[in-house]
């Protein structure tokens, strides 16, 4: 039977004119699944006010947290001495998301044990 985690955290959009807005999220993980992780937006981020799934490989996430990593229309990257930035790349535009890298590193740590 497969095993899912999910790890609610808060995260900080960064805005074109240089602010940030909180944003919640949840970090997803299924052993199902085991090379992928999947971050969860509410709809109100969204501008179909739909709920948002990003999915990506979890080898992006972890090459991310230490040096900048790209993927398709998915780029991790540090930012700063404590925060990771996730940017979303679609035809609407560019999201880019600001999560604190312990968080991050720390559901990366949970994956592998569950999904190795």
């Amino acid at each position: 039977m497969p095993i899912t985690l999910e790890q609610p955290t808060g995260a900080r959009l960064l805005t074109a004119d240089e602010q940030e807005v909180a944003v919640p999220a949840t970090l997803r993980y299924t052993s199902a699944d085991p090379q992928a992780v999947h971050f969860v937006f509410p709809p109100w981020i969204s501008l179909d006010g739909e709920e948002v799934t990003w999915t990506f490989a979890r080898a992006l996430l972890e090459e991310g947290l230490e040096t900048p990593a790209a993927l398709g229309n998915v780029q991790v990257r540090p930012y700063g001495p404590a925060r990771t930035v996730v940017e979303l790349r679609a035809e609407e535009g560019v999201a880019a998301i600001s999560f604190p890298t312990s968080v991050l590193a720390r559901f990366l740590l949970s994956s592998l044990r569950v999904g190795g």
